[in-house]
């Protein structure tokens, strides 16, 4: 029986995609797990693969094609089938508007109408979040499972590793295989992961990063010609980037509270510590510890910490931080998470970050990497940029950008001293966070900027 590959909905607020590309062609045969398209969602482009084997029979949208989640896009005929009798059978139904068609047409009109509502429920089960049934079949039928090897010590085939050295190989793209355990019995550890690093690909990384900018975005910008004018159709992620944030400076009502912060001592202890990490090859950043004293501090806040539903004006309060990190892509910008951050190390945050920013970058985040931020942070640092404000991405209440560390005349006692300082501004959401609230979590961002080593304890 030939078997229909649907859109799947691969983010919370998806009610559509656009099919980019075509890896396979009518006629072509086609294995279970094997990438076959590339699907346009509202947040990035990601690769779409098959759950069924067979022959593609008939590609119902072509390549540019917006389909609603829940719509055919191609149909596979089994290796007892003629693809040519079903794609003559499919295209002759074809006129019957599907189920799931209508479906994914009523989820866009939800969408268009409450854009901020969407994100409200949560978004991956394990982490405190959890996603709809039918968005999880639909994300597991066409992302493929981690591939996971092992060695380290070997019982029937069996690899023994913690779940975090687990975890971490994974997502840095490590294979467990190449890694020697310290642990009892040979067990891998998170250390283990951690140091089998190498040593020149950091370093090499690092230097290159901050060679050139991340991402020149001034590069993709249409070239205009004196007395010409170009008119550009705005990409998906694009729209949803304008409309998002648009609803959200209309319906939010926002405030800011700005902090300067002297991390002359951090910069020190930062030194030292990426000293006693040489060997391992990981290099911890100032953002590195930012992000964890911005952890630290949210477990003491968990008001900040939040989701506000307006429809039921609920706020729903993680006791985990899962934490976005705004990144620029040459045609918008997308917010990886690192899920549990309050619960890693610093060599962790480096690992994990680099490896999402990277992969971000690339398009090549799962579905669960994209969503279920409960804070995000927004970095202007590496532009210069002093100082900033930046827009809620609700059903967050608060976001914090930072601004450049840099060498500043500061008062100490009766003298004038050069220090290295920091501003961070946090954007809140009136509806569910006071100022005092918002100013006595930057009170304890500062507090552990200021004294780092408060964050080792």
């Amino acid at each position: 029986m030939p078997s229909e590959i649907t859109m799947p909905q691969l983010s919370d607020t998806m009610a559509e995609g656009t099919v980019v590309k075509w890896y396979k062609k009518e006629g072509d045969k086609v294995k279970s797990g094997e990438k076959i398209a590339d699907v346009e969602t509202d947040k990035a482009v990601m690769e779409m693969e098959s759950f069924e084997s067979g022959t593609i029979a008939h590609i119902v949208a072509p390549e540019g094609t917006k389909v609603p989640v829940g719509g055919a896009i191609a149909v596979v005929a089994s290796s007892k089938e003629d693809p040519a009798q079903v794609k003559q059978q499919h295209a002759a139904g074809g006129a019957k508007k599907p189920a799931t068609v209508a479906a994914g047409a009523a989820a866009m009109k939800a969408e268009i109408a409450d854009p901020l509502s969407i994100e409200t429920e949560p978004a991956s089960k394990g982490d405190g979040h959890e996603s709809s049934p039918a968005a999880a079949k639909a994300a597991a039928a066409t992302i493929a499972p981690a591939k996971t090897g092992g060695n380290g010590h070997r019982h029937g085939g069996r690899i023994f590793a913690s779940p975090l050295a687990r975890r971490i190989a994974e997502d840095s793209g490590v294979q467990l295989a190449d890694i020697t355990g310290s642990g009892p019995g040979g067990r891998i550890t998170q250390r283990d992961v951690l140091n089998f690093k190498p040593a020149e690909k950091s370093r090499a990384a690092e230097s290159a990063s901050a060679k050139k900018p991340a991402v020149d975005v001034n590069a993709f910008a249409p070239k205009v010609a004196s007395g010409q004018k170009t008119v550009t159709a705005m990409s998906k992620m694009r729209q949803t980037i304008a409309l998002r944030l648009q609803q959200s400076m209309q319906q939010l009502p926002h405030f800011y509270e700005s902090i300067d912060i002297d991390i002359e001592e951090l910069t020190g202890l930062r030194e030292r510590v990426n000293k006693n990490l040489e060997k391992s090859g990981v290099r911890v950043s100032v953002g590195d510890f930012i992000a964890k004293a911005v952890a630290m501090a949210l477990t003491k806040h968990p008001v900040v910490n939040s989701h506000y539903n307006g429809q039921t004006a609920e706020v729903t309060s993680y006791g985990d931080v899962n934490l976005g990190m705004a990144v620029a892509l040459e045609n918008g910008l997308i917010v990886p998470v690192l899920r549990n951050i309050d619960k890693m190390g610093l060599a962790e945050i480096r690992v994990r970050s680099a490896d999402l920013v990277d992969r971000a970058r690339a398009q090549k985040l799962k579905q669960d990497e994209m969503t279920g931020a409960t804070f995000t942070v927004s970095n202007l640092g590496t532009h210069g940029i002093r100082q900033f404000t930046a827009i809620i991405n609700p059903p967050e209440v608060c976001i914090l950008a930072i601004g450049a560390a840099e060498k500043r005349a500061v008062v100490r006692g009766d003298s004038i001293v050069a220090r290295t300082m920091l501003t961070v501004t946090l954007s809140s959401d009136h509806r569910v966070v006071d100022g005092a609230t918002a100013a006595d979590f930057l009170k304890t961002l500062r507090s552990y900027l200021e004294e780092p080593g408060m964050m080792l304890v």
